[in-house]
C-alpha cells in the first residue's frame, strides 16, 4: 500500500509590508509646523547675523580710521603723565618715539577691547531675540495652522465611520477655508450615498424576509405529510435546503450593511465569554465532522456589542470547522489582552492557503476554491461580516497561513 504524500508546504508569506512603519520618535515628525517655525527662525537668524556683521564692520572701520593720535609729544622734560589703562607711559625712562608708540599701541589695545566687548554683547542680544523669534514663528504657524488640525481632525472622525461630522470653518474667505468647504460637501455627498445604499439593503433584505418565510412554511407543511410521495418528498428537501440558504444569505446582507456603522451603544462584553457560546453553537457540527475543538479562553473585556461580536466568533470557528481536513483536524479558539488589546484568535488545520489569496477571502461572496454557488459551506459572507463588526468596533482582523495548512485568524480590539 502506497503512503500517503506529505501535504505540500506552506507558500512563502510575502515580505513586503504596505503599511507604513511606526516613528521611534513620533514628536520629531517634521510637520508643517515645525518647518514654518524653522523657516521663520532661521530667516531672523540669518538676518540677524548679517545685520551683526555690517554693524561691526562699520564699528571697526571708525575705530580704524581714528586709531592715529591726535596729537604727538615733541618734549616732555618736565612733563608727567600717568594711565591706569596704559602703564607703559608712566616710566620716565622712555624716549620721545618710544612714548609715542606707546600711546598708538594703547589706543589700538582699546579699540581691539571696544570692538570685542560690542560683539560679545551683541551675540547675547542676537541670541535673545533668536528665542523670541522662534517661540513667536512657533505661535504664529500654530495659529496660521489652525483649520489644517481641524480638518484633521474631522478626517479621522469620519473614517472612523462618523460620516455626520463637518468641519463648518469660520474666518476669512481664504484657500484653507476653501478647501474645508470642499471637505464639507464630499462629506454630505458621501453622507447621502452611504446612507441611501444602506437603506436599500436593509428595505430589499426585508422584503425578501417575507416571502422566503411563506415558502419555509409551505415546504414544511407538505414535508410533515407522511402521505407524501417519495420524490416530493426529496424534492421538498431540496428546496428547503435551498430557501434556507436565501434566508442566510439576507441575514448575512442584512447585519453586514448594519455593522458597517459605528457602535454607538456599548457595554462591556467578554471575549472568552463570546467565543465559548460559539463553540458551543459549532461543537456538534464539529463531532460529525471528526473536528476537535480546543484552546484556552483568559477574560478579555471591551466594550461593544455582545451580539455582533458573538457573530465574530461564530463565524470564524464555524469556517475553521468547515474549512479543515477530512480526518484529524482540529480548531484552537483563545482569547488573551496582550499589549493594551483584547486578542480573539481561531486556528485551524486545513488545505494549504496560499498567502496572496488571503486577501481575496476578506471580500464578499468569495470562497478559497470554491463555486461562488453551490456550495453546502456557506454563502461568503462570513469573513466580510467579520471584517465589517471588527471595523465598526475599533478593531482589525489578519490573516495568515498556518505552516502545513490551514489558516490562523486573529482578531485584535481596543481593551
Amino acid at each position: 500500500m502506497a503512503a500517503t504524500p506529505a501535504p505540500p508546504a506552506t507558500p512563502p508569506k510575502p515580505t513586503w509590508d504596505p503599511r507604513k512603519p511606526d516613528q521611534p520618535f513620533p514628536w520629531l515628525r517634521p510637520t508643517i509646523r515645525i518647518r514654518l517655525t524653522l523657516l521663520y527662525g532661521g530667516m531672523f537668524l540669518i538676518a540677524g547675523i548679517l545685520l551683526l556683521s555690517i554693524i561691526y564692520l562699520l564699528a571697526a572701520q571708525a575705530l580704524r580710521s581714528g586709531n592715529e593720535p591726535l596729537f604727538k609729544i615733541v618734549q616732555f622734560q618736565s612733563l608727567k603723565v600717568t594711565s591706569n589703562n596704559c602703564p607703559g607711559i608712566a616710566t620716565s625712562d622712555l624716549s620721545l618715539a618710544e612714548f609715542n608708540d606707546a600711546i598708538s599701541a594703547c589706543m589700538d589695545h582699546e579699540r581691539k577691547a571696544a570692538l570685542d566687548n560690542l560683539l560679545s554683547r551683541s551675540l547675547l542680544a542676537l541670541l535673545g531675540l533668536a528665542v523670541i523669534a522662534f517661540a513667536f514663528g512657533y505661535a504664529m504657524a500654530g495659529r496660521v495652522l489652525s483649520p489644517l488640525g481641524r480638518i484633521t481632525r474631522t478626517a479621522r472622525a469620519v473614517a472612523g465611520s462618523d460620516l455626520s461630522r463637518r468641519i463648518e470653518l469660520d474666518g476669512p474667505d481664504d484657500e484653507l477655508k476653501e478647501l474645508a468647504d470642499t471637505f464639507d460637501e464630499m462629506l454630505e455627498r458621501l453622507q447621502r450615498a452611504f446612507t441611501a445604499q444602506q437603506r436599500f439593503v436593509g428595505n430589499a433584505s426585508h422584503e425578501l424576509r417575507t416571502p422566503l418565510a411563506i415558502n419555509r412554511t409551505l415546504l414544511e407543511v407538505h414535508l410533515s405529510d407522511p402521505g407524501a410521495p417519495v420524490e416530493l418528498q426529496q424534492l421538498g428537501k431540496t428546496l428547503l435546503a435551498t430557501n434556507e440558504r436565501s434566508e442566510q444569505l439576507v441575514e448575512g446582507l442584512l447585519l453586514l450593511a448594519r455593522s458597517d456603522n459605528q457602535i454607538i451603544e456599548r457595554k462591556p462584553v467578554d471575549l472568552a465569554e463570546v467565543a465559548e457560546q460559539a463553540v458551543d453553537q459549532v461543537r456538534a457540527e464539529a463531532e460529525a465532522k471528526g473536528v476537535t475543538i480546543r484552546g484556552e479562553r483568559k477574560p478579555a473585556v471591551i466594550q461593544g456589542n455582545g451580539v455582533l461580536l458573538e457573530r465574530i466568533a461564530l463565524n470564524l470557528v464555524q469556517n475553521a470547522v468547515r474549512y479543515n481536513v477530512p480526518e484529524g483536524g482540529w480548531v484552537e479558539v483563545t482569547t488573551d489582552v496582550r499589549h493594551g488589546q483584547a486578542v480573539l484568535v481561531v486556528t485551524n488545520t486545513g488545505p494549504v492557503v496560499p498567502a496572496y489569496e488571503i486577501d481575496n477571502l476578506f471580500e464578499p461572496f468569495r470562497r478559497l476554491r470554491t463555486e461562488r454557488t453551490g456550495s453546502d459551506k456557506g454563502v461568503g459572507l462570513g469573513l466580510s461580516i467579520v471584517r465589517s463588526v471588527a471595523r465598526a468596533h475599533g478593531g482589525h482582523i489578519s490573516a495568515e497561513p498556518r505552516e502545513g495548512g490551514g489558516l490562523v485568524m486573529r482578531v485584535t480590539f481596543p481593551v
